[in-house]
């Protein structure tokens, strides 16, 4: 099975620190939980949501930048699922330095054949564009993951589609977590 993954919130548990970050910048008493429901729509719904004004978003992205690759944890169970597939591709938002540095710090890098990031001039997900360039190159299965947004690509090609950690209306199937995650049964 050749799989497509998202990266952030979905092999890489990365939403706690960007949460922290966001929090940390924020003039305003609102708590971790939400902001970390809306980093999970998007950064840029978070912008817009809580109002962010330029020198606030400046100053989340030199944080950001401060973030070391060790800071992030791979999700539990990922690692099993990688080694069992026969192909697997990233199509992330991140710059591929940033992919990359957090993929070799954990050992994950040599399980991925391509990585398509925000550095290749792909249009933003859910355009398929980035998605469509990865299925003609390795005949994609499935595509995993953690918002709509990383499956409506997927779901409009006709390859089937793993919503990680929540509920979808776009998803073929939800998965809680990857112990319960049997390559053979999809």
């Amino acid at each position: 099975m050749n799989i497509l993954w998202d990266f952030d919130g979905t092999i890489f548990d990365t939403y706690p620190v960007y949460t922290d970050i966001v929090y940390q910048v924020m003039y305003q008493n609102v708590g971790k939980t939400e902001i970390y429901r809306n980093l999970k729509k998007s950064f840029s719904h978070t912008i817009d949501f809580y109002q962010l004004s330029k020198s606030q978003v400046s100053e989340i992205n030199r944080l950001e930048k401060l973030v070391q690759p060790s800071d992030t944890k791979p999700f539990n169970g990922v690692k099993s699922i990688l080694q069992q597939a026969n192909k697997n591709v990233i199509m992330t938002h991140k710059d591929f330095a940033g992919t990359k540095a957090i993929l070799d710090a954990h050992g994950y890098g040599h399980y991925f054949s391509d990585i398509v990031t925000i550095d290749d001039g792909f249009p933003r997900k859910p355009d398929t564009a980035a998605y469509e360039y990865l299925h003609n190159k390795h005949h994609i299965d499935l595509a995993i993951g953690d918002r709509d947004i990383d499956l409506i690509p997927a779901q409009k090609l006709g390859i089937k589609t793993c919503m990680f950690q929540g509920e979808s209306q776009v998803a073929d199937f939800c998965l809680p977590d990857y112990q319960q995650f049997d390559l053979v049964k999809i």
